[in-house]
C-alpha cells in the first residue's frame, strides 16, 4: 500500500514563502512521477508541477512558473514544493501524487495515488 503525506502548509502573508513535503512510503519513490496539484474552494483540482522519476525533468502550470520550484530525494522517498512570492490567489489545498507511468501528465486522473492535502492561505 502506497501512502503520501504532505506538511509545510499554513499561513503566509503575499509575497512570503512555504515549502511543501511529501513523504511517501510502501514503494520506492523512484518508480513515480510525482505531482503538485491544488484545489481552491469551488474551483476544479489544477496541475501545478510534476518532476520525472530521476529529478531531471520539471513541469510547471504557466501560474506558477518562475516562482514554484518542485524536486525530490529519492533516497529519502520525498517531493517538495518550494513555493516562492506567494500570492492570494495561490490560497487552495495543495496535493502531492504519485503517477506510476511513463509520461509527464498534468490531468488528475491519471496519478495514482494522493495525499490528504495541506492547506496554504495567502494573506494580503
Amino acid at each position: 500500500q502506497v501512502h503520501l503525506v504532505e506538511s509545510g502548509g499554513g499561513l503566509v502573508q503575499a509575497g512570503g514563502s512555504l515549502r511543501l513535503s511529501c513523504a511517501v512510503s510502501g514503494r520506492t519513490l523512484s518508480t513515480f512521477w510525482m505531482g503538485w496539484f491544488r484545489q481552491a474552494p469551488g474551483k476544479e483540482r489544477e496541475f501545478v508541477a510534476a518532476i520525472n522519476r530521476s529529478g531531471t525533468s520539471r513541469f510547471y502550470a504557466d501560474s506558477v512558473k518562475g516562482r514554484f520550484a518542485i524536486s525530490r530525494d529519492n533516497a529519502k522517498n520525498a517531493a517538495y514544493l518550494q513555493m516562492n512570492s506567494l500570492k492570494q490567489e495561490d490560497t487552495a489545498v495543495y496535493y502531492c501524487a504519485a503517477d506510476g507511468s511513463a509520461l509527464l501528465s498534468r490531468i488528475p486522473r491519471d496519478y495514482d495515488y494522493w495525499g490528504q492535502g495541506t492547506q496554504v492561505t495567502v494573506s494580503s
